[in-house]
């Protein structure tokens, strides 16, 4: 289901419908507005954050990696501080992985049939992708196979990636985590197969005494990331902001709300007036403003339902913890470091 033509409703707009939108009609019995916002994105939220300033990722790191990046869905992990890591020591690293994985891949483990030799890790920088200059630089991680009947001199293929990276987080945490035998990389981002991560994960546990676990992605957040990813000018691959919400009955059923790029800018550039941060009123405003335009044409409450997934020209993303990006890796991992990860270190 799709917003029809003609744009939203301005901030001015909402202001005349605000009090009508009472959600009597939407199933919650007598209760209204306070019982109807548990089902928003907005309860328990900040009341502001801060938006990252980024610089020119090209100067710093190789375009072809980048590649490897780009257009791949990602599953987010957050890592506890890394105990006497070393960027110094990588090329040691991948050889202990690879004899790890090795190891593991004896007992059957670790690949699918056909992917049986030469199976090594390689470790290398991704030293643009950080919040500021005290943080460690990011590092990718990739294993590859050379499959069991390919033809002499085939390359490998990678078969997994995963990459760590330290952009934006709580600062004062960060300072607080970070010794001269603590280094923290609190984003840790996987593709590939589950049986793969394990392992990888496994041997990063034991050499570095951290742990792992999965980074699911609030409706909040989602709301967060909606508004500030809206900031973005792309210039290619322009697409509408589509909004997933999944609505509470059986058989399952979603909802999907697509936006005009040029209606949601200008909606935004209406309600956002700060340069260096966003408030959670301007977040709550914007969707109040999408909610109404909504619910003039379907006669749905988009509040009695949880909005689940957000994609637009620059990356998409789900509340399950999955990220694709598709323009410029630093402007994305940033807002998502930004929205959510500083209330996940400490956990």
């Amino acid at each position: 289901m799709q917003s029809p033509a003609g744009g939203v409703s301005t901030p001015k707009d909402v202001l005349h419908t605000r009090k009508s939108i009472q959600f009597q009609n939407t199933g919650f019995p007598h209760v209204g507005l306070a019982s109807a916002r548990r089902h928003t994105p907005f309860n328990h939220a900040p009341s502001k954050r801060r938006i990252p300033q980024t610089n020119p990722l090209t100067e710093t790191i190789d375009p072809v990696k980048i590649s490897l990046l780009m257009s791949k869905q990602w599953t987010l992990y957050s890592v506890t501080p890394l105990h006497k890591f070393s960027h110094a020591n990588l090329r040691e690293y991948a050889r202990l992985l690879s004899a790890h994985i090795c190891a593991e891949k004896q007992k059957g483990l670790a690949f699918e049939v056909g992917t049986e030799l030469n199976v090594k890790a390689v470790f290398s920088h991704l030293p643009g992708l950080k919040g500021r200059d005290q943080n460690p630089g990011a590092f990718l991680v990739q294993v590859s196979a050379k499959p069991l009947f390919s033809v002499s001199g085939s390359q490998d293929r990678i078969v997994w990636s995963g990459w760590f990276c330290c952009t934006f987080g709580d600062k004062d945490t960060l300072d607080l985590l970070t010794t001269d035998a603590l280094v923290c990389f609190p984003l840790f981002l996987v593709n590939g197969a589950e049986t793969l991560t394990a392992i990888v994960g496994t041997w990063f546990q034991k050499a570095f005494d951290c742990s792992f676990s999965r980074l699911p992605i609030s409706a909040r957040d989602l709301a967060w990331m909606t508004a500030m990813w809206t900031d973005y000018e792309a210039h290619e691959h322009v697409t509408a902001t589509e909004l997933i919400f999944s609505v509470p009955v059986e058989p399952h059923m979603d909802i999907t709300y697509a936006i005009h790029p040029d209606d949601i800018k200008a909606l935004w550039d209406n309600i956002h007036k700060g340069q260096d941060e966003v408030l959670a009123d301007e977040v709550e405003l914007l969707f109040q403003c999408l909610y109404s335009h909504f619910f003039r044409h379907f006669k749905i409450h988009l509040s009695a339902t949880k909005l689940v997934k957000v994609s637009n020209s620059v990356a998409s993303v789900h509340c399950d913890g999955k990220v694709k990006v598709i323009l410029c890796i630093t402007f994305v991992i940033h807002k998502v470091a930004a929205c959510f990860l500083h209330w996940e270190l400490l956990s």
